[in-house]
């Protein structure tokens, strides 16, 4: 049975979904939740990799075995990939921040601009 996605999961997207263009929030809804389901998943891996490390062993008949990287690093690898491209696309979606004023254009504005 599929886990439901928590509001409160959602909710940290909030301020991202509202911001984004009306006609870009389908998108970004659809992004937010890969991004929710991305964090839950990677969280899973992190606490299997930190359990088992980050190899393996593996035995493929008599007398192959030996030692390898672990299928939940490799996973766990593509997703965390995954996840920052989808967290990269949703701040695509924000409108620009105007840059942050520097000391000459703040004095300019509070003292030294007005004659």
């Amino acid at each position: 049975m599929a886990k439901a996605v928590r509001k409160k999961d959602l909710g940290r997207f909030a301020a991202t979904f509202n911001a984004a263009p009306t006609e870009r929030r389908d998108l970004c809804l659809q992004l937010i939740l890969n991004a929710v389901f991305m964090e839950e998943q990677l969280t899973k891996l992190q606490v299997e990799i930190r359990a088992n490390g980050v190899v393996s062993e593996y035995k493929n008949g008599e007398n192959q075995y030996g030692i390898r990287k672990s299928p939940e690093v490799d996973v766990y690898n593509a997703m965390i990939k995954n996840y920052t491209s989808v967290i990269k696309q949703l701040g695509d979606l924000l409108p620009e921040a105007p840059p942050p004023a520097d000391e000459l254009t703040q004095f300019l504005k509070t003292r030294g601009g007005a004659k």
